[in-house]
């Protein structure tokens, strides 16, 4: 039985992010990204009308991360932005970015949102086969846009998903 438990599939639910969450979305993306955003820059942009996020909690499981992950966006005028994703580590490969991608497009279209672009790192290639997989495609690229762990300038790729 105990078994059953430890090895079962982990359910999550995804609500809309509040700025009570700022604090555990910043340690999340202090996990995943080399410069993380503060929970005073998570609250000042989610303050804004036009920016919304999501967040996602793990219901059910024996090691569940305080936070399961998380999408921010903008949406400006019929087009919007992903300013930031991340999925904890411990909920990795259960199609939560996936989930999460797509509850930002939905609340983009009920918004009157006609396209989505995002910025991603030319060398994460988990995020570019998802981004690919939900019909984002490359516009642009900005070279030495982002900087590594070591120090090392990185090409971010511009993409875009028509949503009419």
């Amino acid at each position: 039985m105990l078994e059953a438990y430890l090895t079962r599939k982990p359910e999550f639910e995804i609500v809309q992010m509040e700025s009570e969450d700022c604090r555990l979305v910043s340690a999340l993306h202090g996990e995943r990204f080399p410069r993380p955003w503060n929970d005073g820059e998570f609250h000042s942009l989610l303050m804004q009308p036009n920016v919304f996020g999501f967040v996602a909690r793990q219901l059910n499981g024996f090691f569940k991360p305080p936070l399961a992950g998380f999408v921010l966006t903008r949406e400006v005028a019929g087009e919007a932005e992903i300013l930031t994703i991340a999925v904890h580590l411990k909920a990795a490969r259960f199609g939560l970015g996936w989930r999460l991608m797509q509850a930002a497009i939905r609340e983009v279209r009920a918004r009157g949102g006609e396209s989505l672009f995002l910025e991603v790192d030319d060398g994460n290639h988990p995020a570019l086969g998802l981004y690919r997989k939900m019909g984002f495609q490359k516009v642009g690229e900005r070279p030495a846009y982002y900087t590594d762990k070591n120090g090392v300038r990185t090409t971010a790729l511009v993409m875009k998903r028509d949503l009419r």
